[in-house]
C-alpha cells in the first residue's frame, strides 16, 4: 500500500515572475532536478519531491509535494529561499498552507553532545558525539553534515527554527551560528555515537577552534546528512589531503574485500600518517609535504598523473578532495587525459589556499 504524500502551497506576489521562475528552474537543473512543462506551468522533480508552478489572480502559485515531512520541509525551503534570492531588491512575502505547519525545527536538525575527545595525530583531533538519531549518518550516502559553531559573543546557544515562509529563522539573526561542513568519520549504532575528525590549524578558523576547545558535555547542533555515496567500480583511485582523509578512510572501510585500486593521501609529515583499514587490494601511498605549505605543492596532481590505470578495462572510478588548485589540475586530467565520464569521477575542492576558513 502506498504511503501518504505531503503537500503544501504558497501564493507569491512577484512583480515580474517569469525571469525569477526561469532562473530558479535553471539553478535547480544544476542540482540534478528535472524540469518539464507541467499542466499549469514549469514542473520540477528531484527524486520523490516535486514543485508545480501556476498562476492565479495575478499571483504565482507553487505547490510542493514530498513522500515525508522532511522532504516537504526541504522543498518549501528550497523554493522560498531561491525565490527570495532571485527576486533581488523586491523580495515577496511567502507563506505556506497545507501540510508541514507543525514543523518548528528543521527535521534534519539535531543537538548532539560531546562524549569524547582525542588526538588522532598531532594535527587531527577526533570528537565523539552522542545523539538520538545518529543512524541517519550510517551509510556512505550520508557522508557529510553541517556543524553549527556558536559565536563566542552569544550568551545562549542559537538553534534554528522554521519561519512561516519555510526558510530558516533565528531568534537573534546577528548571533546565528557559523555553519561548517564536515565528514562523518564513523558511526557506532550500538553506542549511539558518531565521530568527526577536525584538522587543526595554527591560524584556527571557527571549526578548528571549536574542536580545540571542545570538552565532554558540550552541546553542538548539526544539520544533515548531505551528500556522499561511492559508485561501484572494478578499480578505484582516491586522492586527497588531510581535509579529505576522513572521507577516504571511511570509504575504504566500506569497500568490498576484493576491491582494487590506489589511494594517495597528502599530509604534513610522517607524524600525520594514520593506520587505515581497507581492502588489501587498495594500495595506500602517503605523500609528505615535509615543511612545504598546505596547498603549495603539486604532490597530489603529480601522483594522479603518474598513476597506472588498469589496462584490462573494467569500470574505473576516481574520487578526489583537495585544495582548489589541485582540484582543478586533477579534474582536468581525469576528464581530458583519462577521458573519464561524469559518472566515473567525483573531484571536489574542499578548500582554497589564501581564503580563511571563515569565508
Amino acid at each position: 500500500m502506498q504511503g501518504r504524500h505531503y503537500t503544501a502551497q504558497a501564493r507569491i506576489a512577484l512583480r515580474d515572475p517569469d525571469p525569477v521562475i526561469a532562473e530558479f528552474c535553471e539553478h535547480m537543473t544544476e542540482h540534478n532536478a528535472v524540469v518539464s512543462a507541467g499542466p499549469t506551468g514549469p514542473l520540477l522533480r528531484m527524486g520523490g519531491i516535486s514543485a508545480q508552478f501556476s498562476r492565479a489572480g495575478g499571483e504565482t502559485v507553487v505547490e510542493v509535494a514530498a513522500p515525508d515531512l522532511e522532504g516537504l520541509y526541504l522543498a518549501r525551503m528550497s523554493v522560498a529561499s531561491h525565490i527570495l534570492e532571485f527576486a533581488g531588491d523586491d523580495p515577496p512575502e511567502i507563506a505556506w498552507t497545507g501540510d508541514g505547519g507543525e514543523i518548528v525545527r528543521p527535521p534534519n536538525f539535531q543537538i548532539l553532545q560531546v562524549v569524547g575527545c582525542r588526538q588522532v595525530t598531532p594535527h587531527m583531533r577526533r570528537l565523539t558525539l552522542s545523539g538520538e538519531n545518529v543512524a541517519r549518518f550510517a551509510g556512505l550516502d550520508a557522508l557529510h553534515l553541517n556543524l553549527m559553531v556558536q559565536r563566542p559573543e552569544a550568551a545562549e546557544p542559537q538553534w534554528p527554527r522554521v519561519g512561516a515562509n519555510g526558510v530558516i529563522a533565528w531568534d537573534n539573526p546577528d548571533l546565528r551560528p557559523l555553519m561548517r561542513k564536515y565528514t562523518v568519520r564513523s558511526v557506532d549504532l550500538a553506542a549511539g555515537t558518531l565521530d568527526i575528525d577536525f584538522v587543526l590549524h595554527a591560524d584556527a578558523g571557527p571549526g578548528s577552534a571549536f574542536a580545540e576547545r571542545a570538552a565532554v558535555g558540550d552541546r553542538v547542533g548539526v544539520v544533515g546528512p548531505g551528500g556522499g555515496g561511492l559508485a561501484a567500480a572494478d578499480w578505484y583511485l582516491f586522492a586527497g589531503d588531510e581535509t579529505a582523509l576522513p572521507a577516504i578512510a571511511r570509504m575504504l572501510e566500506h569497500l568490498p574485500a576484493d576491491a582494487r585500486g590506489l589511494a594517495f593521501i597528502e599530509v604534513a609529515d610522517a607524524a600525520e600518517i594514520q593506520a587505515l583499514a581497507g581492502p588489501a587490494g587498495i594500495a595506500v601511498e602517503w605523500l609528505l609535504r615535509d615543511g612545504r605549505p598546505a596547498g603549495g605543492t603539486s604532490l597530489l596532481a603529480d601522483a594522479v598523473r603518474a598513476a597506472a590505470f588498469p589496462a584490462e578495462g573494467g569500470k574505473v572510478y576516481v574520487w578526489a578532495g583537495c585544495e582548489f588548485e589541485a582540484f582543478r589540475a586533477i579534474r582536468s586530467h581525469v576528464r581530458q587525459e583519462r577521458g573519464l565520464a561524469g559518472s566515473e569521477h567525483l573531484v571536489v575542492s574542499y578548500w582554497r589556499r589564501g581564503t580563511p576558513e571563515s569565508e
